[in-house]
């Protein structure tokens, strides 16, 4: 039962959502931010949750136009996504009650996005946004959200509603850092649900599935490589700028080597059985690389 469960979830695929988390709770030490571990572990629980519900969501949905079979009965299946869903929104509902209605607007949308990317008269996944969207909503929010939660009151917005008028106040460098912070796990997780469209293309045609890769053709493959050199580039301006120190360049220097390995394998040949797999290696060399040089500049 585990196992039929663990497949359906697709656990192997949670390092999205788990080096993003990581990354973020190293810049917290690395800031030497006082973390509130009960808000930290319910925003996990939210997000970790709710991740293998919409993994679960779209093998429900995609079961029925191709020939894979779930690991359960359909109606089992079912149920497993309902409790899933009552688990991570519970979970998400507490954690914005503990804190502000930032959290829950912005829950609100991952929760409504997630459902939304294989569910609904038009899903997200069958438009040539799936890139952005899990590249944003995986690699900008979940490290915000962790963020947002421990970091004092107003560090990155104020906002106050005053008759009638609704007034926010952004704090530029902090919101600047974070950006910043964010590139690579948006770029690494787009990535993967960039080669994983590439390597669908033909069969996503047949089932009117129209992702990114088909609109760019040969195209998608150079903008695959273009997308790991803008991760690089924003670790050399935030050491540039300060936001972090010369250790975390050199540990995210360090994974160019199989990075451009495992791109270069995949640009010769674009294959889900074969070099789909490169994409998710160089997702865990970079997010990897990543959470060490934060760590590192803790120590220097």
């Amino acid at each position: 039962m585990i196992r039929k469960f663990l497949e359906f979830t697709e656990i192997k695929t949670k390092i999205t959502s788990l080096f993003a988390f990581l990354m973020g709770l190293a810049y917290l030490i690395y800031v030497r931010q006082r973390i509130n571990w009960v808000l930290t572990l319910l925003f996990f629980l939210a997000m970790f949750v709710f991740d293998l519900t919409t993994t679960a969501i779209n093998n429900y949905i995609d079961t029925k136009t191709n020939t894979q079979q779930l690991q359960f009965s359909r109606r089992t299946a079912l149920a497993v996504i309902y409790v899933m869903f009552v688990i991570s929104a519970g979970a998400g509902i507490l954690l914005a009650w503990k804190t502000d209605v930032v959290v829950l607007l912005l829950g609100a949308v991952c929760f409504v996005c997630g459902v939304c990317y294989t569910y609904g008269p038009v899903p997200i996944s069958r438009l040539p946004l799936g890139e952005v969207f899990s590249g944003i909503f995986y690699g900008f929010f979940i490290p915000f959200l962790l963020l947002y939660i421990n970091m004092p009151e107003g560090y990155y917005f104020t906002f106050a509603l005053e008759q009638g008028r609704l007034n926010v106040s952004f704090a530029i460098l902090p919101l600047a850092a974070l950006v910043l912070l964010s590139v690579a796990p948006v770029c690494a997780t787009a990535n993967i649900m960039l080669a994983n469209n590439i390597c669908d293309v033909p069969e996503d045609v047949k089932v009117k599935r129209y992702t990114l890769p088909y609109y760019l053709g040969k195209h998608a493959l150079w903008l695959f490589a273009a997308i790991y050199g803008a991760a690089y580039l924003a670790a050399f301006i935030m050491v540039g700028l300060g936001v972090l120190r010369w250790p975390y360049l050199v540990a995210v220097l360090i994974s160019v080597v199989p990075v451009w390995r495992n791109t270069w394998r995949f640009l010769v040949k674009q294959d889900k059985r074969e070099t789909f797999i490169n994409a998710v290696k160089n997702y865990v060399a970079l997010m990897g690389s990543v959470v060490i040089g934060i760590v590192l500049c803790g120590f220097s």
